[in-house]
């Protein structure tokens, strides 16, 4: 099964430094069943891409928890047996949870086929949605549509073997 990992630039470092992702267990985006039925449809690559945008959205949370990272969300396509991804049946199709699979081990690094990242211009946005986060959570509509512009931002898609270029 395809996976995508949400990661920050320095979990990226880190995972590089390990040599794999996680510990598990940690989350991660998939095509599961309530993806296909939230999304409507059977293009595989469709649904790959909406399962690598929901990774995109978590990197995104994860960048808004913390002023000093870096402005560019990281998601890491990795490939792991079925088994170790897990569906919560109890998440179903609300909020944030639709793709949500939670894999419950350590991912060499090896697994990995690329790694996702924002280009450079995407970092005002990017920082802007970051701060928004929260208001749009709550509903505010003006910070949705900053939210929304760093989805504009199509993630550029790297080789891992260039990861150390990244992370540098």
């Amino acid at each position: 099964m395809r996976v995508y990992v949400p990661l920050t630039l320095p979990g990226l470092a880190e995972a590089y430094g390990k040599g794999e992702l996680g510990p598990g267990p940690f989350t991660a985006y998939a095509v599961t069943p309530e993806l296909r039925e939230w999304y409507v449809s059977d293009d595989i690559e469709e649904l790959e891409y909406a399962a690598l945008n929901r990774a995109a959205a978590a990197s995104l949370r994860a960048l808004a928890t913390d002023p000093a990272l870096p402005r560019r969300r990281v998601v890491v396509a990795a490939d792991v047996a079925d088994r170790d991804a897990e569906v919560d049946p109890d998440r179903g199709l609300g909020g944030g949870f639709v793709g949500e699979v939670r894999i419950t081990a350590a991912v060499p690094l090896s697994k990995a086929a690329a790694v996702h990242v924002d280009a450079d211009d995407a970092h005002d946005d990017v920082s802007a949605a970051a701060a928004a986060l929260g208001a749009a959570d709550q509903g505010d509509d003006d910070a949705q549509f900053t939210v929304d512009g760093a989805e504009d931002h199509e993630l550029l898609w790297y080789g891992v073997q260039e990861i150390p270029g990244l992370i540098a």
